[in-house]
């Protein structure tokens, strides 16, 4: 996220704010199933939640820098998830929210095709129920893994106007394989289902017994809903259903036919909208 969102001269300009990068928990960086002694770790990680993430970051954020309010929360995807998370479990910390793609509650279309994202690897045989000797023995599903991906995370239009080849990709399998797998193939089996299951359950109104309303409902931060225009896993109706829930919120989706993946910040004018939002959300006073 630093090298795509974080710079000098940009919205989040690291010359002018206290700026946290927090990796979640199961993303191969932070305590994760790969990186986890046994007998917890692999296949016998336990499955953790969006809202363990938040307070594992708030008690970091409060008890290493003593911090007392944060201007701004926002994040990308599950990031967009967080952001909600933070934003209806602190209240009162949270001034700013800029969830971008991503919902304050998972839905059933989305929880499904995470579905068939995980069975894509653990319907390898090398998956071995998450006890494989080394994540090139499930190189199949994660192949299989990184197709699907390809399937969702961009838009048909990205495909009709062959974004592949003004990414630098001669040919269709070019991008399948030293993009798409190439970005997915360095990552471990268990930690990407760690994460899917996280993802599929992000919901905060867990807090509000399932009211959607109410949870959202105890935003007070000034909030832009920002989802991506031609995402397939968080489509903006989606999105917008949610906006009209929060409190004084504004909708500002971001134009771009790359998908959810533009999130990757190959589209130069995605980047350049989110960047104009956000300095328009931190110089709002609140």
């Amino acid at each position: 996220m630093e090298q795509i969102y974080i710079g000098q001269g940009r919205a989040l300009d690291p010359d002018k704010y206290f700026i946290v990068v927090v990796n979640q928990i199961g993303n191969g960086l932070s305590t994760s199933p790969h990186n986890t002694p046994p007998p917890a770790g692999m296949g016998n990680f336990p499955h953790v939640r969006i809202g363990d993430d938040v307070l594992a970051q708030y008690k970091f954020v409060t008890e290493k820098f003593d911090l007392k309010s944060l201007a701004l929360v926002v994040g990308g995807s599950m990031g967009a998830q967080q952001t909600y998370e933070w934003a209806v479990r602190y209240p009162d910390m949270v001034k700013r929210a800029a969830p971008i793609a991503g919902t304050a509650k998972n839905t059933i279309h989305d929880f499904l095709f995470t579905e068939t994202l995980a069975e894509a690897i653990t319907s390898d045989p090398g998956f071995n129920k998450g006890f494989y000797a080394s994540p090139a023995d499930v190189r199949e599903g994660m192949l299989r893994h990184a197709k699907m991906w390809a399937v969702m995370g961009w838009s048909t239009e990205f495909f009709q106007q062959e974004r592949h080849k003004a990414l630098g990709f001669s040919s269709m399998d070019d991008f399948i394989i030293n993009f798409m797998n190439g970005y997915f193939s360095v990552m471990d089996p268990n930690d990407l289902l760690c994460m899917a299951w996280k993802w599929q359950r992000g919901d905060v109104s867990r807090h509000t017994g399932g009211d959607l309303r109410a949870a959202l409902g105890r935003i007070k931060a000034k909030t832009f809903v920002m989802p991506m225009s031609s995402d397939m896993f968080f489509p903006p109706s989606d999105c917008q259903a949610e906006w009209r829930l929060i409190p004084d919120a504004e909708f500002r989706p971001i134009q771009t036919v790359d998908g959810h993946l533009a999130l990757f910040g190959a589209d130069p004018s995605a980047i350049g909208q989110l960047d104009k939002h956000l300095s328009e959300l931190l110089a709002t006073k609140v």
